[in-house]
């Protein structure tokens, strides 16, 4: 796993990078976006490849974690993936379970979730927040251990954080709409502003 990803320099702009950027964007990684004491530390299953090309999470067009993000209440408007600096200023952060960036989640093994799982209980040991919203229940099932595992609230916390479990954002998860992603995400915006 090497050093980012050169970031393709073109906020907000749409411009998609090219077949050769996304080719070499495999196995990099993304920097967080993390701060002390967030409200909610959303968790990424790992980056896709335009996430690695541009250094925004999320960032395929498609993906709907940004539009279910305001749907949910959590922003004051939709985002585009290269103003995600301004997610600890609301008191959110965003992570991956998997560092390394893959076309598809399902590239990842076992293993690497769960090593993935160890590594995300040491950082929110480290950075406290209140919440952590893991974005994919398989990934989750598996990096944790906890195969019957739903969506919504789970008993357990996580390194002192309450923890709740999404629908993947990602466009190739037919099962749930951008309404329905919306949906899920203002359940656990209700959870976090009620305490």
């Amino acid at each position: 796993m090497g050093p980012p990803a050169a970031a393709v320099d073109h906020p907000g702009s749409g411009a998609r990078p090219t077949a050769e950027e996304l080719a070499a964007a495999a196995d990099q990684t993304i920097p967080d976006v993390i701060t002390s004491g967030l409200d909610v530390l959303f968790v990424g299953i790992n980056p896709g490849l335009w996430s690695a090309a541009t250094g925004w999470h999320f960032a395929r067009p498609g993906n709907r974690f940004w539009p279910a993000l305001h749907r949910g209440g959590f922003t004051p408007r939709r985002l585009h993936p290269s103003e995600q600096s301004l997610l600890p200023g609301l008191g959110l952060g965003i992570t991956n379970m998997v560092a390394r960036a893959s076309a598809r989640a399902d590239e990842l093994t076992a293993e690497e979730l769960i090593a993935g799982g160890a590594i995300l209980t040491d950082k929110v040991a480290r950075y406290r927040p209140a919440w952590v919203a893991v974005v994919g229940v398989t990934a989750y099932r598996i990096g944790f251990a906890r195969p019957r595992a739903g969506f919504g609230p789970q008993p357990e916390l996580l390194a002192g954080a309450r923890l709740w479990v999404l629908p993947n954002p990602s466009g190739l998860n037919a099962h749930f709409t951008p309404e329905t992603l919306g949906v899920a995400f203002g359940e656990l915006r209700a959870a976090v502003a009620g305490g």
